[in-house]
């Protein structure tokens, strides 16, 4: 009976697995890197890393430090592998519909969009 009940009391034990859209993610110029993970019931990721580049442009722009910032927000599952939310432009000031997708395990493909979905621009994130 206990050879039985000790793997299942281990099992119950172990954390639960990780959603796969959860790690450090750099952008295409690897000019910062996003962590992400839950934020309430949604998904958000904030600026781990950030180039002294990508730091002073921000900055030369009137935003806030990068670091900690949440630049993906309040993103809701919208399909296999895709979450909905804003993903907020630290050059701008401003957050926008976007719209992320997992093409594989260390592939994301963020797109964010102006003027209801009129015009749009992805890029395809890395896993660190």
């Amino acid at each position: 009976m206990i050879a039985v009940l000790l793997p299942l009391m281990f099992a119950a034990a172990s954390p639960a697995a990780q959603p796969a859209i959860f790690g450090v993610w750099h952008n295409p110029k690897n000019s910062v890197a996003v962590r992400t993970g839950a934020c309430g019931d949604k998904l958000c990721g904030w600026i781990v890393r950030a180039s002294d580049k990508a730091r002073n442009d921000a900055a030369a722009k009137g935003a806030p430090p990068l670091i900690g910032t949440a630049l993906l927000r309040g993103y809701k599952p919208s399909g296999r592998g895709r979450w909905s939310g804003q993903v907020w432009i630290p050059d701008m000031g401003r957050a926008f519909g976007s719209t992320i997708t997992m093409v594989d395990a260390n592939t994301l493909n963020v797109k964010g969009c102006l003027i209801g979905g009129l015009i749009c621009k992805s890029q395809l994130w890395r896993r660190e």
